[in-house]
């Protein structure tokens, strides 16, 4: 989806210094835009890799080549390159599922011919199971980026070089309250939040090894910590909460024009509106600092859900797609959701997501956890029966109710096939047989 920050007009020039109180409006004013759900997003990220031994290195030479030769490629959805050498894709805002669908399938299956030339594929791990993070870009942005999260750790590396996703774009939703609303759907973004981060947790492994995480990279994003990759409270109005959120962030970077980035250590926004050391920030240095923040649910006049591990299999994207679509969407499935997870706030104990209790033991144990295993089993059955109503193919229906045969009804995730693979063990013969099928979305086979 596009970026909402820019798309605000009625501020003053962007170099112009903005004071405190400006800065809460333009916040308040670009952070939701409200109306009727209408249009769809996906991001989807991906490690890049050998495509006959995956476990193997690939030369930053080979990786720039590669994506100079995408850059020649037509494509409808924007390509970037992440800082340890990821690929993502970001779709067009999508008036259906399908559409979305359909533009970022066909934009993968081009992106997969190039790299094969160069005997390179994609890989769906949330967290590479095998290197340890590796800068590709040398950027001022990530020199910056990396300076600053270093501070508390080494899990900004890790979520910088060695992470991947699938973040899902919905709108924010309509002014009125009920199941469309942009309160209600701000609040449902946070609390079926863990749902997702249980049912599909994929990253398990770092250097080969079970971290004891079902999602490591969810993990990294807790101890990045709550000022730079936390929400904001959920107890009152989401504008005035989010934009007291961004005040009260640090500044992650001064940018300057003439040599490194200063990197200040406890500046927040509003100390830096209010002192204008070590210059006044300016409109631009707002928009700057709205990229700077990771929280799980981030509001960019649409809300994009950032919670979703990456995905195995070339398609494997397609089903948290449907699901949170569905979910958010169709108005008796967002009922639905909203009263099954509305019983798992407690264990939120009012703490912002994602530190707090719930979306810890949503990263830590997965589905393996009896009450999101409950919830995930409500709220995938009521997204199947939504998805028609949105218009979704037999196909895309057939992938989900495969992926809650073989995973959400047996309280399992992604990730609980890989532990497997490095325990040595095995579901039986016949579960294994009951578990396997296929479906076709574009012309290709998925097997689930």
């Amino acid at each position: 989806m596009s970026d909402s920050v820019r798309d605000c007009g009625d501020c003053t020039d962007s170099r112009t210094a903005v004071t405190e109180a400006e800065v809460e409006a333009l916040v308040r004013g670009i952070c939701f835009k409200t109306g009727p759900p209408r249009c769809l997003g996906v991001e989807v990220e991906w490690l890049v890799h050998e495509l006959r031994r995956p476990q193997l290195p690939v030369t930053p030479e080979r990786l720039e080549a590669a994506y100079a030769a995408l850059r020649t490629v037509p494509l409808g959805s924007a390509l970037t390159v992440e800082p340890g050498g990821q690929l993502e894709l970001s779709s067009p805002p999508a008036a259906s599922l399908m559409e979305c669908i359909g533009t970022v399938s066909a934009d993968l299956d081009a992106v997969r011919a190039v790299l094969a030339e160069d005997g390179l594929g994609l890989v769906g791990f949330g967290h590479d199971p095998w290197h340890a993070p590796r800068r590709f870009l040398r950027r001022p942005r990530y020199d910056a980026m990396e300076t600053c999260l270093d501070r508390t750790g080494t899990a900004g590396r890790h979520m910088m070089c060695s992470s991947a996703s699938v973040q899902v774009c919905v709108d924010a939703g309509h002014e009125e309250p009920g199941p469309l609303g942009h309160g209600r759907r701000w609040w449902l973004a946070h609390q079926l939040g863990p749902v997702l981060v249980a049912a599909f947790a994929n990253s398990p492994l770092v250097g080969h090894r079970p971290t004891g995480w079902r999602s490591t990279r969810q993990l990294h994003w807790t101890e990045i910590g709550p000022d730079r990759a936390g929400a904001p409270p959920l107890n009152g109005d989401p504008r005035g909460a989010w934009a007291r959120h961004v005040l009260d962030a640090p500044v992650m970077c001064v940018r300057r024009d003439d040599g490194a980035w200063d990197v200040p250590e406890g500046l927040t926004l509003r100390d830096w509106t209010r002192s204008g050391v070590p210059r006044p920030p300016t409109r631009e240095d707002v928009d700057y600092h709205l990229t700077t923040l990771f929280p799980p649910v981030r509001p960019r006049g649409h809300l994009e859900l950032r919670m979703i591990d990456a995905q195995p299999g070339d398609d494997g994207w397609i089903v948290p797609l449907a699901v949170t679509a569905a979910l958010f969407d169709d108005p008796e499935a967002a009922e639905t959701a909203y009263r099954t997870v509305k019983p798992l706030a407690e264990r939120a104990l009012n703490l912002p997501a994602p530190h707090n209790p719930l979306w810890i033991d949503a990263a830590r144990d997965g589905l393996g956890d009896p009450e999101l295993g409950e919830a995930a089993t409500v709220c995938f059955a009521a997204a199947l029966q939504a998805l028609p109503r949105l218009g979704a193919t037999p196909e895309v229906t057939g992938a989900v109710a495969a992926y809650i045969d073989r995973y959400v009804a047996r309280g399992r995730c992604p990730a609980d096939d890989l532990l497997d693979r490095v325990r040595g063990t095995r579901l039986p013969p016949s579960r294994l047989r009951s578990t396997r099928g296929t479906s076709t979305i574009h012309g290709k086979d998925i097997r689930t």
